[in-house]
């Protein structure tokens, strides 16, 4: 029984992306669209919902502005989801605690930025995730968010991280 208990959630865990946005991505749409562009946070994440259906993964969505939240939800990944996609804006930059997590958690990692950080100030040319991704996506817009799920659930098909 227990083994059976065991292969349910496995099952549902193969099927599950984790999609983090960072600090200030929930004013997406209408923060600096010439950088940004102008599809909302919503939209965004309607999008990725429709495309994880075609997929044939579900995808679930969060967005914060603390680090500790965003490091709380990577934790609970663990054992729930079988791959995560991450804007962690500014937190890229500096946030160790975030890579620690995603570290921790031992799921796929995408790195996506809406940006392309390297065309922009110096400090943003550093990922502290970028090491530890299986893949990075930047400078695409809105649409760097659904090539990084297309690719994590490529990286999920293939069985590798």
């Amino acid at each position: 029984m227990a083994v059976q208990g065991r292969r349910k959630r496995t099952a549902r865990r193969s099927r599950r992306v984790l999609v983090l946005h960072g600090p200030n991505l929930n004013l997406i749409g209408t923060r600096e669209p010439a950088i940004y562009g102008r599809t909302t946070l919503a939209r965004v994440d309607a999008q990725l919902r429709e495309l994880g259906t075609e997929l044939g993964v579900t995808v679930e969505t969060f967005q914060s502005n603390s680090e500790g939240a965003l490091v709380d939800r990577i934790q609970a990944a663990r054992g729930t989801a079988a791959a995560i996609v991450i804007n962690a804006g500014a937190y890229t930059h500096t946030s160790v605690a975030m890579r620690d997590a995603l570290l921790a958690v031992e799921l796929p990692v995408v790195e996506v930025h809406l940006s392309n950080t390297y065309k922009r100030e110096a400090f943003r040319h550093r990922s502290l995730i970028a090491d530890i991704a299986v893949g990075q996506v930047v400078g695409f817009g809105a649409e760097s968010y659904l090539l990084g799920l297309r690719a994590a659930v490529g990286v999920l098909a293939r069985g590798a991280s």
